[in-house]
């Protein structure tokens, strides 16, 4: 039944991802600097296209409103949420543009950019991450199995063991997800 291989996929990418002991510390080391990120005042911003806007979004919700418990809220925000700024800089300069403007106008030095792209190659948000690197901020990228592009182009790279856009998708919010639960706990005891 196509249903049961398609959770299979799912599932497999997963178990990829519970074996892999550098993706895992990796995750752990991005935790660890998003709450020191915190703790110090800073921010975390948050891009991608499409699937992977909606990701940034989910997971700066996440951060912003509540995990798993009320407390005090965190600065996380993704990017693209201001259509009117979006439409803007990509008419006015380029769609290219559209995240490295706001980068270079919110961003600081300590704070955190998680660049989001299944590739590893959208243009914009490659953007975005030289000009967070440029102000000192601490870039991770979370792609697919390669990395393209924005491997070379990060502090951490966070690549999901796969070519499959959904199950990279899909495994980007389990990884948000552990990140906010990480630090959450990290920040509050409850």
């Amino acid at each position: 039944m196509e249903i049961k291989k398609i959770i299979q996929d799912s599932i497999d990418v997963k178990t990829k991802i519970l074996n892999d002991k550098e993706l895992l510390d990796n995750i752990v080391t991005v935790s660890g600097m998003i709450t020191n990120t915190f703790l110090s005042g800073g921010k975390v911003l948050l891009c991608g296209n499409g699937g992977s806007a909606a990701d940034a979004q989910h997971i700066a919700a996440e951060l912003s409103g509540r995990f798993y418990f009320d407390r005090k809220p965190l600065d996380a925000e993704a990017l693209h949420v201001n259509s009117s700024y979006i439409t803007a800089v990509a008419n006015d300069y380029s769609f290219e543009e559209i995240y490295s403007r706001l980068v270079e106008a919110k961003g600081n030095k300590f704070d955190v950019l998680i660049a989001i792209s299944t590739s590893g190659n959208s243009p914009n948000v490659l953007k975005a991450m030289k000009k967070g690197i440029e102000k000192g901020m601490y870039v991770v990228a979370l792609t697919g199995k390669t990395g393209g592009k924005m491997k070379n182009n990060c502090d951490t790279l966070l690549n999901v063991p796969s070519e499959d856009t959904p199950r990279i998708q899909e495994s980007h919010i389990l990884i948000g997800h552990i990140i906010c639960e990480m630090v959450e706990k990290n920040l509050f005891k409850k």
